[in-house]
């Protein structure tokens, strides 16, 4: 499952473990429901498997999940947004991410989220205690290249569209949702 998807290189992501967790899976899901999703890695690997008939995609960060759902439902859209974010004729290239960042701490813009994941140090999201977005770039490399977050966003989306539900509510909520044909897959996130 190495050539799957994924345009969000995001740290703690199952995508290099999804086959072996996938293994664990009934041949027969209704639906699929990710509490709490981070990169959908297991959701996009149950699709391409086809797993399941459908899927609830949910995170509490509302921006990432805000962002999963223009990747599947806006794929051109947010292609076009990445593309000119990353070719920026900038000679501060430090100083545009910085840019980015106070813009996206100030709007919660998914697409701006999506160049920051891309830039940031490891893939690693970090907020501030006033809930702002503080992480800071990778300083050795700008990122996913245009074209391959194109082909990543559109593999996504083929995969996922017309078939997933996208929220940003609390892990009860959504559990509160499952019914008997439904699997829920559980990663909570971990804390520091």
């Amino acid at each position: 499952m190495k050539n799957l998807p994924h345009p969000i290189q995001y740290q703690g992501s199952k995508r290099h473990l999804a086959s072996m967790i996938l293994r664990y899976f009934p041949k027969q899901i209704d639906c699929l429901i990710e509490p709490f999703a981070g990169s959908a890695a297991i959701s996009i690997a149950a699709s391409a498997k086809g797993l399941a008939k459908h899927y609830l995609i949910n995170d509490l960060n509302k921006p990432l999940a805000e962002l999963l759902k223009f990747i599947v439902e806006e794929p051109e859209e947010l292609s076009e947004s990445y593309e000119k974010l990353w070719n920026v004729r900038d000679d501060d290239v430090i100083g545009h991410y910085y840019r980015v960042r106070e813009d996206f701490n100030r709007t919660q813009d998914p697409r701006l989220f999506l160049y920051l994941l891309a830039r940031c140090v490891k893939g690693s999201v970090r907020y501030n205690t006033d809930g702002l977005f503080n992480q800071s770039p990778d300083k050795r490399r700008r990122g996913t290249k245009p074209d391959t977050m194109r082909n990543s966003i559109f593999g996504v989306s083929r995969l996922l569209k017309g078939k997933t539900v996208f929220s940003s509510y609390d892990y009860k909520d959504v559990l509160s949702m499952a019914g008997t044909s439904d699997l829920v897959y559980m990663d909570p996130p971990y804390q520091g």
